[in-house]
């Protein structure tokens, strides 16, 4: 099952596409095709040049040398993969990539964090990908012969509704990457979320919150900072044309703090000027 409309959640790809699986008889065209989806998947759609390319195992699953997820393992703890990820990133951002890569959903739970960040801790990176890999889940679901994909918006893929929310913190649609142009960059995007075990916000690809240190803040309304019950909400997708009628380029991350009896007042202000809500919470 899929929650909400795939088009507007930026999902339709990956629900519209079947999964991609070795067969017995599969051809050269077919092996070609797995090999890419592996690189796709594996590597967060990060562009993979000619060069790049590991020519001796992709030789050894041709020749069936390799299975799917043998391949997929090799991949993983390639030079490659680490140059692009390991080497980038802290602990808890490997962590949260290695889930969307190699299980296709967000970590569920503060503690399943944990565990792999241990395991990086005493025994490396590649007892790590192992661990993915030769766990009961990865079996269960992609076995031997079915290239990992992007399921955390899938029901049968999450213990709870919070790793929903925290999947499109991960996966902002089919053409987006785990790191190029991510406002996160290398740093944690569930660190707090993950901890705290706490919903993220869900917009629409192109339009996703988040917070810097300089990102403005409004106090509106009276009693806004000394009374009754305040909620932070925060707006993207503005368009500069609003404010000067000049540019077209979007300017996003607003915050505003109000309290409750001026929610509807600033919604429909934030909706004439062109805003996106990402989120309401209480302060």
């Amino acid at each position: 099952m899929t929650f909400g409309p795939a088009s507007r959640l930026g999902v339709s790809l990956f629900d519209e596409t079947p999964p991609v699986e070795w067969v017995p008889g599969s051809n050269s065209e077919d092996l070609e095709t797995i090999i890419k989806a592996v690189y796709r998947q594996v590597l967060g759609n990060a562009y993979v040049m000619e060069s790049e390319r590991l020519a001796v195992p992709e030789s050894q699953f041709k020749r069936g040398e390799l299975s799917v997820r043998e391949f997929v393992r090799t991949v993983a703890k390639s030079g490659l993969y680490r140059s692009k990820f390991l080497e980038k990133a802290p602990h808890y951002r490997v962590t949260e990539l290695n889930f969307r890569h190699l299980l296709g959903r967000a970590p569920n739970s503060f503690e399943e964090m944990k565990a792999h960040s241990a395991v990086i801790d005493a025994s490396g990176f590649e007892a790590d990908i192992d661990s993915y890999i030769d766990g009961d889940e990865y079996q269960s679901v992609f076995g031997e012969n079915i290239v990992p994909y992007i399921r955390g918006y899938k029901t049968e893929a999450l213990s709870h509704m919070i790793g929903f929310s925290h999947t499109f913190q991960l996966v902002r649609g089919a053409s987006t990457s785990s790191l190029k142009a991510d406002l996160a960059g290398a740093k944690p995007k569930l660190n707090g979320a993950v901890i705290n075990a706490i919903a993220a916000p869900v917009s629409a690809p192109g339009t996703t919150f988040r917070a810097t240190a300089g990102t403005a803040q409004t106090r509106l309304g009276v009693g806004a900072s000394d009374g009754g019950k305040v909620y932070r909400v925060e707006v993207t997708g503005y368009r500069s044309k609003a404010v000067n009628k000049i540019s077209k380029f979007r300017r996003s991350n607003q915050v505003y703090m109000v309290p409750y009896d001026q929610l509807s007042v600033i919604y429909q202000r934030i909706h004439k000027d062109g805003g996106i809500i990402s989120n309401i919470s209480e302060v």
